[in-house]
């Protein structure tokens, strides 16, 4: 709006609006209009049916310069000199006064009334009194005609603002699913948004009635698109109509191939002829070999406001050049679109392509030809499970809106078999793992294994897997051994119908299952389901992850350890996303924290080079909290930075808050307290709708540490000390062992010695385990903290010997600055000296900047390195008075600063009055004041 204000001013002659169909040119073209109260307006909206004439369009503004005041007229340009003739004409209707001239679609104008206008704005003057407002669709921006003229690109409208005009549009409330199912398919266009809630009942809009399929219907898109599909020539329809269709075998794809369209073309009608002409469709553009429409949104428009008939014979005619070229796989999918009503035969055979490993195809455009098959189809039950293999395939691709919106169709047809059900309660269980109260995905996923026990027992075990996951999730430790036993008596279901030959063999649905096997075992290592059962496996990977995890859970330590190393060793034969998950997941369990980096980044190639593309977000958790595991903070934080816009992208709120939870780690050891508040309550946002524990408590350990390493005890240790709380009000039963380290040291800081004993102790017991490679020197460093002073000196000591060997500079240069803490403390000045030098280089190394503060803090206070400069009377004071009264500057008690800077309360009292007498201070207030003003004037605060 303040771009289009501006041209009532001295500087903006002309302002060029581009942006797609239903994103408001025409609304903020009008409104510019009727705002404009300088003077009169000339407004002309371009048509396609008139941009053959010559001159149409300078003709149209004539007439619209008609009904200017005081009879002032544009005259009639002279052959060859329109160019000149309207920059003329423009400033002789403005008559010195004001003019506002808006043209709208000045992309429609014939070729001469476009490069007269062209010509007219370029050289239109600053000062002078036309202001010219043009709109064009996007990709015109850049034609010749407009070149060098200013240009405001409108995108879609953020999500708060499609939130509100959806509250504005709908007339009665809006179902919460409903409304996401809106806002996403708008895509944050305003006129498409509008165009679907008209289309929709109170009853659809409250929830009460499932949403019409597909939901944007060709009337619609016609009243969004507008003139975009319209006013073509039949052969130029026609040729649209061919792209367009070409698109639907790749819903995401690049473009159509442009020998298969001209190929086409030629079998079908008219096109050929639009593509004889000099000119192409002003929608559409031939660049690097493949014809593109100008915008999904006209794709869409041009497919389904296409008569059916000419619709069919387009895919018809692309199914011939498919074929004729051996692209037997999309071809079958044309064919299958050039004809009407069921065609059971058809389906069957788009359905067995579909499941096809050897058919090379994306997931996405295995989803469509399900989707096809599905529409082919009489029988409702063998809809159903296309479509919920439709579903499966989706969700493998990212696309979990288009898998949820399948699978809510799928159920819709009365009584289905066990097995159909079972397969739908699966994607429904995954789409709510990945995005949604992982409480409910678990419930989920343990219907769809006793569904499916009986017909798909491998796909049952690996059901009550991901319904261990989601427990596992929720910190919900018994419902994880829950559904760890219920996967377990599948397995050994399994294996006994392996040993008996049977299987479910002689069950249809199996039989059927047969031909499509080892597609089913691709989709399996996916963790997705899909149509058909994997060949069992009672003694592979699932089952030693089951065992493993469920050992571990119980407690049972020898035996958890051999099973999980052998999920480990399996990473290395392993090419599926999702067993390497579990190989990576094992790995962080046994603290082989290096094995769980690798694991992590192969898993990462795996998903990028073969898939699935849904895959990638976790596989960059894991990567990105592994690193973090090591101390390799940099590292850790550019995966999950990748990983939280993969996430987002596919739709997995709940994989978005763990790489929250990370950044916010990877940020609390940095002085960025602004970053860590983002990403843990972005984090928290999540984890508690969604009931995440294990991403919460990562969150809060962030923000604790933050704080600890700011300086700040006390508010640490009162958000630590929930988290390493045991049971249910504690933190996750996972992480609270990770977090104890950081309590212990906050609680002894803040004078809560006994709370941190207590604490200590069970942490004897992790670090005992092994599954924690920093643990031993980091136990040894609590035991420090809270031990007499005649035994922390050798505890402290015996730390440092530990971290040596464990490596890691982060953890030990804390230990280095706790004990040169200690050291300074006790006039070991020398010695304190040295441990502090050593932790300062450590934390730069690891770019621990807030660590490293503290560290130099604690030399200057020591004596060992120069104050940072100061300005005016606290140049008098000395490094142990600077530091206590900044501390107090900040708010802190007297015995807040004695246990923060470990000194006594009547060390504190004894600076404190040097202090005020040195600055001439009666109060705190004062000298905060005082602290605070060379604070903000340094540029290097000490």
């Amino acid at each position: 709006m303040s771009a289009v204000s501006d041209l009532s001013g001295p500087d903006a002659p002309v302002l060029v609006l581009a942006g797609d169909p239903g994103l408001g040119r025409t609304a903020l073209i009008a409104w510019a209009a009727r705002s404009f109260a300088a003077g009169p307006v000339l407004r002309v909206r371009a048509s396609r049916a008139e941009s053959a004439l010559p001159l149409s369009g300078v003709h149209a503004l004539r007439c619209a310069a008609d009904g200017l005041p005081g009879g002032r007229t544009i005259g009639v340009p002279d052959p060859g000199t329109a160019p000149e003739w309207l920059l003329r004409s423009l400033t002789d209707a403005a008559a010195g006064s004001p003019l506002l001239v808006c043209v709208d679609d000045a992309h429609l104008w014939d070729a001469p009334s476009r490069a007269a206008l062209g010509f007219a704005a370029r050289r239109l003057p600053a000062a002078g009194p036309v202001r010219l407002l043009l709109t064009v669709a996007g990709p015109h921006a850049s034609d010749p005609d407009f070149a060098a003229l200013p240009v405001l690109t409108l995108g879609p409208l953020p999500s708060s603002a499609m939130d509100a005009l959806l509250d504005g549009a709908a007339y009665g409330p809006v179902d919460p699913a409903v409304r996401a199912e809106l806002l996403d398919e708008a895509q944050g266009n305003p006129a498409l948004l509008r165009a679907l809630v008209a289309g929709l009942s109170a009853e659809e809009l409250s929830g009460a009635r499932r949403l019409p399929w597909p939901l944007p219907d060709a009337e619609a898109l016609r009243s969004v698109a507008g003139a975009q599909p319209a006013g073509f020539s039949a052969a130029a329809f026609d040729l649209l109509l061919l792209v367009a269709a070409a698109h639907e075998h790749d819903p995401e794809g690049v473009g159509a191939d442009a020998d298969l369209v001209r190929g086409a073309a030629a079998r079908f009608g008219r096109a050929r002829t639009a593509l004889d002409t000099d000119r192409l469709p002003d929608v559409l553009a031939l660049s690097d070999g493949r014809f593109r429409l100008a915008g999904p949104l006209i794709r869409r428009a041009v497919h389904a406001c296409a008569p059916p008939d000419r619709r069919r014979a387009a895919h018809r005619a692309l199914a011939r050049v498919l074929e004729s070229e051996g692209h037997g796989f999309v071809a079958l999918l044309h064919r299958a679109w050039s004809v009407a009503g069921h065609a059971p035969p058809l389906a069957d055979q788009l359905s067995a392509a579909a499941a096809d490993p050897r058919v090379a195809a994306s997931r996405a455009q295995r989803s469509v030809a399900y989707v096809r098959a599905a529409e082919l189809t009489a029988d409702p039950r063998e809809r159903a499970e296309h479509l919920t293999s439709a579903a499966g395939q989706a969700l493998l691709a990212g696309r979990a809106r288009v898998a949820r919106r399948l699978v809510g169709r799928a159920v819709d047809g009365g009584a289905l078999p066990a097995v159909v059900r079972g397969r739908s309660a699966w994607v429904r269980g995954v789409l709510a793992l990945r995005d949604g109260p992982a409480a409910d995905a678990g419930e989920a996923l343990l219907l769809a294994r006793s569904l499916l026990a009986a017909d798909d027992p491998a796909h049952a075990l690996l059901a009550g897997l991901a319904a261990a996951e989601a427990a596992w999730a929720t910190g919900d430790s018994v419902a994880c051994l829950r559904a760890l036993n219920a996967a377990d008596r599948t397995a050994v279901a399994t294996a006994t119908a392996v040993v008996h030959g049977r299987a479910g063999a002689d069950r249809p649905a199996v039989r059927r299952a047969a031909g499509r096997a080892s597609v089913a075992r691709a989709a399996t290592r996916s963790g997705v389901p899909h149509s058909a059962a994997p060949a069992a496996e009672p003694d592979g990977l699932p089952r030693d992850y089951l065992n493993g995890m469920r050992a571990m859970l119980e407690r049972d330590f020898g035996r958890a350890i051999p099973w999980l190393r052998r999920v480990v060793e399996h990473a290395w034969e392993e090419d599926g996303p999702e067993r390497l998950l579990w190989s990576g997941a094992a790995a962080l369990l046994l603290g082989d924290v290096p094995a769980a980096c690798r694991i992590g980044a192969r898993t990462l190639a795996t998903a990028r080079s073969h898939g699935p593309e849904a895959a990638v977000p976790r596989a960059l958790e894991l990567l990105a909290y592994a690193e973090l595991r090591t101390g390799q903070h940099a590292r850790a934080r550019a995966h999950a930075e990748e990983g939280l816009r993969a996430a987002q992208r596919y739709g997995q709120s709940n994989v978005a808050a763990h790489h929250h939870a990370v950044l916010a780690l990877a940020a609390s050891i940095a002085d960025e307290s602004t970053l860590v508040a983002r990403h843990a309550d972005a984090a928290l946002t999540t984890a508690r709708r969604h009931g995440l524990m294990q991403a919460a408590t990562l969150a809060e350990w962030a923000s604790g540490r933050a704080d600890l390493g700011r300086g700040r005890p006390f508010e640490a240790a009162a958000r630590l000390g929930p988290l390493v709380r045991p049971g249910p009000d504690g933190g996750h039963f996972a992480v609270r062992m990770l977090v104890m380290p950081c309590y212990v040291e906050a609680a002894v800081l803040a004078g809560q010695r006994e709370d941190a004993r207590a604490v200590v102790e069970e942490f004897a017991l992790w670090a005992r385990f092994g599954a924690d490679v920093q643990a031993p020197a980091q136990l040894a460093r609590c035991r420090a903290l809270v031990a007499d002073a005649d035994r922390a000196d050798a505890l402290y000591e015996d730390a440092l010997a530990l971290h040596a060997q464990a490596g890691g500079d982060f953890e030990q240069a804390r230990t280095r600055l706790l004990y040169g803490k200690w050291l300074r403390r006790r006039r070991r000045l020398r010695e304190a000296g040295g441990c502090l030098r050593a932790a300062l280089v450590a934390f730069e190394r690891c770019g621990a900047r807030i660590w490293a503060e503290q560290a130099r803090a604690e030399l200057r206070a020591n004596g060992a390195a120069p104050a940072a400069a100061r300005a005016g009377a606290l140049d008098g004071l000395t490094p142990q008075q600077l530091r206590i009264a900044r501390c107090v500057a900040e708010g802190a008690t007297n015995r807040e600063v004695a246990l923060r800077l470990a000194v006594s309360t009547r060390t504190v009292d004894y600076h404190l009055r040097k202090v005020f007498a040195v600055l001439g201070v009666r109060s705190r207030v004062e000298l905060s004041r005082m602290v605070e003003q060379p604070v903000r004037e340094s540029p290097h605060p000490a």
